[in-house]
């Protein structure tokens, strides 16, 4: 079941896990409180781990000071940390209140990388749904055709390929048909293929037809080498699949197109609903994904899916929320590309909405963020005496020279934060990483 159902707010803390993980964070989430417990066999009662944050936000409520004040003086000596460049902007919002309570140049316009995810992410549960999915279908064409029509479904993995081409095979054999000539379609997406970085290990192709992202190896995230033509490898692979269900297919496939009307559907397979690829997207950071959605954005807003077509509609939907977009300007879904540009503040307010309990369909943003120290890119990050370990969820954003981190925080308090600290002019990402922890730590306290 989807993410969005059944999510349940308490004390403004988002305490309900995603399909994603179906309900593993919260055990990372007990593990890790349980571990940390003041009197624990790694610290004293009262004692501080080695390098950990200070407990500034426990004090949030005390007489004299304002909120705002005791961020400030957390924050401000953290970011001003050279690991963090010449240029750095930060904002935290009270998500459940809106209330904007710490920023610096939160309103200026900084290169975003990945966590313009976000962006991709509320604009596509904002325009096709949760519980969208995203078809890859088989149609008849002509007299001895099938056509296998790409719907932009990037994570089809070989096993979805096969049970296609069964089913496919079935539909055959009930017409009377043994022999086929297999074609492929990929009409859904236009415009260029290639990502202005060109063809890597970070994304293939944008095509609307491929199998596994692409990928020539056996992973499902991460860096990986990519096929130069994902649906003519696709097309090859289900026309091997059709043969061996007994099924002769003539020469090797084609690009073609379904006879329109006259076409009929054989099979399908779906995708996982789309609140699911949010979150895998979220976690893993996955270019091929973003770039599906914004172009699922792009369809369903009309416009042509393509790279151009799909900043239009992300940009469109973004703007409907109500954000702030003096300072944004979308280019492609993933953040690859340098042009992004987001402020701080826009970042935090996004976190912000898709907390609000009259936007369930957005609670994905937030379900898909990684946990410190336990899931996606932040695996690795958050040692286990780190103050932010398991109470810091959020996206990473990494290019050369930039360093992103937005998501959010839950407070000794139970008050729910949002967060985005951007980078700019790094010259040593591991530093500049240690440093934006360090940052996110000091708003969840010990």
């Amino acid at each position: 079941m989807s993410a969005v159902a059944g999510l349940a707010l308490a004390t403004g803390a988002v305490t309900a896990a995603g399909p994603w993980d179906g309900g593993q964070r919260k055990a990372e989430r007990d593990l890790a409180a349980a571990g940390a417990r003041p009197g624990g066999a790694r610290h004293a009662d009262g004692e501080r781990a080695p390098g950990a944050a200070p407990p500034v936000l426990a004090s949030l409520k005390n007489a004299g000071k304002r909120p705002a004040d005791h961020l400030a003086e957390a924050l401000d000596p953290l970011l001003k940390d050279s690991a963090l460049g010449s240029d750095h902007a930060a904002a935290v919002v009270d998500a459940t209140t809106g209330e904007r309570l710490y920023g610096v140049a939160q309103s200026d316009a900084y290169t975003p990388a990945s966590t313009i995810k976000l962006a991709t992410a509320a604009a596509a549960l904002s325009a096709v749904g949760p519980e969208h999915r995203i078809e890859t279908t088989v149609m008849a064409s002509g007299g001895d055709g099938v056509v296998l029509v790409g719907g932009g479904d990037p994570t089809l993995t070989a096993a979805g390929l096969g049970d296609l081409a069964d089913a496919t095979a079935r539909a055959l054999k009930s017409r009377g048909t043994g022999r086929v000539k297999v074609a492929y379609d990929v009409s859904r997406y236009s415009g260029p293929v290639l990502h202005t970085i060109g063809l890597n290990d970070n994304i293939a192709p944008v095509s609307p037809l491929m199998v596994n992202e692409g990928r020539l190896d056996d992973s499902d995230h991460g860096p990986a080498d990519r096929t130069a033509e994902p649906a003519a490898d696709a097309a090859r692979k289900f026309a091997a699949l059709l043969r061996e269900k007994g099924v002769d297919v003539d020469g090797e496939p084609g690009e073609g197109r379904a006879d329109g009307k006259a076409a009929a559907r054989l099979a399908s397979v779906a995708s996982a609903p789309v609140s699911a690829l949010v979150e895998r997207m979220l976690t893993n950071s996955d270019n091929d994904i973003a770039e599906a959605l914004a172009r699922q954005t792009a369809l369903a807003s009309g416009k042509p899916a393509s790279f151009e077509g799909a900043a239009q509609a992300v940009t469109e939907r973004l703007a409907a929320l109500g954000l702030p977009m003096p300072a944004v300007r979308v280019v492609d879904g993933s953040g690859l590309d340098r042009a992004d540009r987001a402020s701080a503040e826009f970042l935090a307010l996004l976190l912000a909405r898709a907390a609000e309990p009259g936007r369930p369909a957005l609670r994905p943003v937030l379900t898909g963020l990684p946990v410190a120290g336990f899931s996606g890119t932040l695996r690795d990050r958050y040692p286990r005496d780190a103050a932010g370990r398991a109470a810091v969820r959020a996206k990473t954003g990494t290019l050369t020279g930039v360093n992103t981190l937005a998501g959010t925080v839950v407070t000794p308090e139970g008050r729910l934060l949002a967060f985005a600290f951007l980078a700019s002019g790094t010259t040593d990402a591991d530093a500049a990483q240690k440093a934006l922890d360090r940052t996110a730590s000091a708003l969840a306290g010990t």
